[in-house]
């Protein structure tokens, strides 16, 4: 049984923040550099425990991204922070070239991804973002899931050698994994045995993932819930170990469908153990203003959608 503590309800991106103080405090090579959004990025306390390890950019992205790639040459871990949507699509080309090709130890800070950014809109909802990424040669891929996961998995990363992007939220959100979790990049979370179907998700999707679990096993069917927190390397062999179990899957994910996790699901289920699949996820389109719960419920994400892609996928699995 999967605790969820609504009581206690915490930002990913203070889970980042916490975590980089943490890190700086294990490593003097972790650097911080913020395009303007040091409050966003809720880095104040690592400013305050270490000036001299901070470097304001200013609303210059790529020029950050250059900085970050060159204090990698002198031995720093730099952590470049901004919107994911600054992090990613305006500086892609800064990123491919001076990042991933030449295998740079940059770890890219992404915050307020997906649509739970809510009011500011679709031209900050990026939700293209883990697809750029995970095309990229040596790039790894993190999305965790609360405020403990996303702590766990920043103090991971800095200790990881080459680029990675790390990809969290602007909204409160509850927590339900531990407090003391080891962050193994790579490596899936089970949070739940089933027999019935696996539901994939990641980032804020897993939230809604549990609670249909819940409903769905008050229609009496057994869910494996799978934490995807690192989509890329992917864990293949926890996928297919579990997809061979239930026979279906559901994908759960705050992103396009193209080019996401279920994408990277589907891949390697394609390759080595074809399964009906369900994808739940942005269909296609932009977001727009509106609350977290909102935007959710309108592009397919709710709780509920995750149970209807359920019992949509067992039914073709039966048929």
């Amino acid at each position: 049984m999967i605790t969820v503590d609504y009581q206690n309800q915490k930002d990913t991106r203070s889970g980042f923040g916490v975590g980089i103080l943490e890190a700086g405090k294990e490593n003097a090579n972790v650097v911080a550099l913020c395009a303007d959004l040091v409050g966003s990025l809720k880095l104040e306390a690592f400013i305050k425990e270490f000036p001299d390890r901070f470097f304001q950019t200013g609303i210059a992205e790529a020029n950050m991204m250059g900085i970050a790639a060159g204090l990698t040459i002198g031995g720093k871990i730099p952590f470049a922070c901004t919107f994911a949507n600054f992090a990613t699509g305006r500086v892609y080309d800064q990123i491919r070239q001076s990042i991933a090709y030449s295998n740079k130890n940059v770890k890219i800070a992404a915050s307020h991804a997906g649509v739970t950014l809510g009011e500011d809109g679709a031209t900050h909802q990026i939700l293209e973002d883990i697809g750029l990424m995970q095309m990229l040669p040596n790039m790894v891929v993190i999305n965790p899931c609360d405020y403990n996961q996303t702590k766990a998995a920043t103090i991971a990363a800095a200790e990881y050698t080459g680029p990675v992007y790390l990809r969290f939220g602007r909204p409160k959100w509850p927590i339900f994994t531990p407090a003391d979790q080891k962050f193994e990049i790579g490596k899936a979370v089970k949070m739940q045995d089933g027999n019935d179907v696996t539901i994939f998700a990641t980032g804020h999707l897993m939230l809604k993932a549990i609670e249909a679990a819940v409903i769905l096993k008050e229609k009496n069917y057994s869910v494996e819930l799978i934490n995807i927190h690192t989509i890329k390397p992917l864990d293949t062999e926890t996928v297919l170990q579990s997809v061979r179990k239930t026979k279906c899957v559901v994908t759960a994910e705050e992103h396009q469908i193209l080019g996401g996790m279920g994408s990277a699901i589907a891949n390697a289920l394609a390759q080595h153990y074809p399964a009906p699949i369900e994808f739940v996820g942005v269909h296609g389109t932009f977001g727009e203003s509106g609350t977290a719960e909102q935007l959710l419920t309108k592009y397919g994400m709710s709780t509920q959608h995750v149970v209807d892609a359920a019992l949509k996928v067992i039914a073709r699995k039966n048929s």
